[in-house]
């Protein structure tokens, strides 16, 4: 065959495989991110965390030799961390790991499949965008995003591609969360009433960093970039470390722990968000400069947007000052509860014959059942290693990565926590009740739109 014939029939090809592709809705780099059976998926970390150290690498660790899967870069504003991290990679893994400064320079990298993202809580949607547009999938901690600017744009980004992107709820791949969802689905439950959900540490170096605060240098880092499009503010190493106790950048109470509990919440019941939340705390114990609470209740009305005659009442309560730091969800109905404490349903608190015949009602209590023979613990620190449900989680994203189904936990999970946790901080900051245009997709407080 000779050249002329061969250019034409390659070109020929191509021309093809494009309209193809154009037709799936996937553009000519997209298509050149699919992952053969046998290729090996290279990935990035953008943000050399304690989260991603201690927690999302032991993970990948587990998975990553059966489902040949490498780290290939870190990315991180920071020079201390970024030389961590590429030495701890390197001498973990035994492969040479390139550093960036930036995720500019990381996206530049030749054959780049996914990245894990874990850096500051106000920064995730953000960086989603960057990495889908990049042509990466992505494996986000949550909160997804603390403001409806950045949650909107970043489920557009996500839904314009053909990325895998996993939200870091990893309740969703617990064989013991699932046992809940079927049995609330199947009506085993009965009508939800009401869900109290807890959260309490006696931390008081929780979210503390005096000693790493000690050691950033402006000089090290890159202050502007870490901003993003948050107001400015002169440079202050606690706010870039210590993210967590200082708004905008993170909520605190309701981004790092309520979006883990809502999430169930949204998900058992097929609702995406609240119809109201109110919200109260304050700074009772820990009087070291931080903007967010240590303390704090929040209470929702869910149910239908168009049918206010049905809902139930959702608590979520979280203080920093005393507790055993035992996350509990305890879903009530008339027959009884399912505590995912102890993974059981039971008539306790049910409608007892009793107290049914005083109104000439039948009993309603519930069967004792285990959800799992197997309980599964939620690992409340993010330094705990490992946990199963973290594991299964990060395992569950990198074999949709190889499948491209959609993941347990799919971007629009992260956008409806979301939606609950800026409402929740629209209350605290307001002290006034926050509601939701599901129209406009905006978080309103005293009929006009919050503005953070």
């Amino acid at each position: 065959m000779d050249n002329s014939r061969r250019k034409f029939i390659k070109q020929s090809a191509i021309a093809s495989a494009g309209v193809y592709l154009g037709t799936m809705g996937m553009s000519a780099k997209s298509y050149s991110k699919i992952i053969g059976a046998n290729d090996r998926v290279r990935i990035g970390v953008v943000g050399f965390s304690d989260r991603f150290r201690n927690s999302l690498f032991p993970s990948f660790l587990n998975h990553h030799k059966e489902l040949n899967f490498e780290i290939v870069a870190v990315s991180d504003l920071w020079k201390l961390r970024r030389e961590q991290g590429q030495g701890f990679l390197e001498q973990k893994l035994g492969n040479k790991v390139q550093a960036f400064r930036n995720n500019d320079e990381l996206y530049t990298m030749k054959d780049l499949n996914g990245v894990f993202i874990s850096t500051a809580d106000f920064q995730h949607a953000l960086l989603t965008i960057e990495a889908v547009k990049a042509g990466c999938d992505a494996y986000v901690e949550k909160p997804f995003a603390e403001t409806m600017e950045d949650n909107r744009a970043a489920l557009k980004a996500v839904r314009a591609t053909d990325r895998i992107v996993q939200i870091g709820s990893q309740r969703r791949s617990g064989l013991n969360y699932k046992a809940a969802e079927r049995f609330i689905k199947e009506g085993r439950f009965g009508n939800i009433t009401m869900v109290e959900l807890t959260w309490n540490v006696n931390q008081p170096g929780r979210w503390r960093r005096p000693e790493l605060v000690a050691k950033c240098r402006e000089e090290d880092t890159d202050w502007k970039r870490f901003l993003l499009n948050r107001p400015f503010e002169a440079w202050d190493p606690r706010k870039y470390l210590e993210y967590r106790l200082f708004w905008p950048y993170s909520s605190g109470l309701p981004g790092q722990w309520m979006s883990h509990q809502i999430d169930t919440v949204h998900w058992f019941t097929d609702l995406k968000h609240p119809r109201s939340v109110v919200a109260n705390g304050g700074v009772y114990q820990w009087k070291d400069g931080r903007r967010n609470w240590d303390t704090m209740t929040a209470v929702f009305d869910y149910g239908p947007e168009n049918d206010m005659s049905t809902g139930f009442q959702v608590t979520f309560n979280s203080r920093m000052h005393n507790g055993d730091e035992k996350p509990s969800e305890i879903y009530y109905s008339n027959g009884g509860e399912l505590n995912l404490i102890t993974n059981k349903v039971s008539p306790k608190g049910g409608l007892t014959e009793k107290a049914a015949a005083a109104m000439g009602m039948k009993a309603n209590l519930l069967p004792e059942v285990n959800l799992t023979e197997k309980v599964e613990r939620v690992a409340a620190s993010a330094n705990t290693g490992a946990d199963a449900l973290t594991s299964a989680h990060v395992r569950n994203w990198m074999e949709c990565v190889r499948s491209r189904k959609q993941p347990n936990a799919p971007v629009e999970a992260g956008y409806n926590h979301s939606v609950a946790n800026i409402m929740t901080t629209a209350a605290s900051r307001s002290g006034s009740k926050a509601t939701f245009d599901s129209k406009t997709q905006e978080v309103m407080v005293g009929g006009k739109v919050f503005k953070w």
